[in-house]
């Protein structure tokens, strides 16, 4: 939370200090958020809240459909895009959902809030030869930390795992005899992705040469660990991607989401059917794996612009 943040929560009413004090507490609790997404919901109703107090409430009582666009069409004012937009309504629905439940209001009064829909940009993907250039960039190292960033780079591609799911591993998280990864995705869902040969022997070398090389006593069980033998930190794992794909001609700069959407949009383009492809990334909604069909149909009408001698 930035410093203007701050001085807008302390200033805010007794009461609704106290609202959004109760409503912190039951993002870090009931709905097991991270702490990223916490402070993003809690510094939207900050100024929310402020918004309303220059309004002259006093209470959350005071907080209606009125207050609520005026709030959103001050930001648009402000310059504020399409997406900041509907993020902020979607945390003011939040916001306002929890103090129905809570008892705070009668009513939700977020309910009959409309927000404009945020345009969806399309994620920049590496095509199939530049993501087995990105993958196989370490191909060949013998050392620790080559043998680690190999595993880095197999698994991101080979599952499209999340970063912070990679780094979560565990030893026992790999069920190398199915080549299946138990994973803890968002909400602390578990599911098991599966993986390919070529992030079988990329596991194999790590696990046997890499892995007891930087082994201590703090490694606990992590799968993944840094150079002083504690669990992999996500930042290395994101230098490591990028890295890679600096290195790769005509690549786009993505990071290890990027090798996410690659995999996503690979497994399509084979064949795979969209439920499936929903529950190996660990969607809660298929509306949010549609996205990926997108992507391929961009890809080939490209190819059919290209290659098609009537296009």
């Amino acid at each position: 939370m930035t410093a203007r943040t701050a001085d807008a929560r302390a200033a805010l009413p007794p009461a609704l200090a106290a609202a959004l004090e109760g409503y912190e507490q039951a993002l870090r609790e009931e709905r097991d958020l991270s702490g990223h997404t916490v402070r993003g919901y809690v510094t939207d109703a900050v100024w929310l809240l402020d918004h309303l107090a220059r309004r002259g409430g006093t209470t959350v009582g005071d907080l209606d459909l009125a207050a609520l666009r005026s709030w959103l069409a001050q930001g648009r004012t402000r310059g504020a895009s399409r997406a900041t937009t509907a993020r902020r309504a979607a945390a003011a629905r939040s916001f306002t959902a929890w103090l129905r439940r809570s008892g705070a209001t009668a009513e939700d009064v977020g309910l009959r809030l409309v927000s404009p829909r945020a345009h969806r940009t399309l994620p920049d993907v590496l095509a199939p030869d530049q993501a087995r250039a990105v993958v196989e960039s370490t191909a060949g190292a013998d050392d620790p930390v080559g043998l680690r960033d190999a595993v880095v780079l197999e698994l991101l591609y080979a599952s499209g795992i999340r970063v912070s799911e990679l780094v979560g591993l565990d030893v026992d998280d790999v069920d190398r005899g199915r080549r299946l990864l138990r994973v803890l995705g968002k909400g602390r869902k578990e599911r098991s992705v599966p993986y390919g040969a070529p992030a079988e022997l990329a596991l194999d070398a790590w696990l046997v040469r890499g892995r007891p090389a930087l082994a201590t006593v703090e490694s606990g069980p992590a799968l993944l660990l840094g150079l002083r033998g504690r669990r992999l930190d996500a930042r290395e794992a994101r230098r490591t991607v990028h890295t890679a794909v600096a290195a790769t001609p005509g690549a786009p700069d993505v990071g290890p989401h990027g090798l996410r959407h690659s995999a996503a949009t690979h497994v399509l383009e084979g064949g795979a059917d969209l439920r499936s492809v929903q529950e190996l990334l660990g969607h809660a909604s298929l509306a949010t794996t549609q996205i990926y069909t997108h992507v391929t149909v961009e890809r080939l009408r490209a190819v059919h612009a290209q290659a098609h001698p009537r296009a």
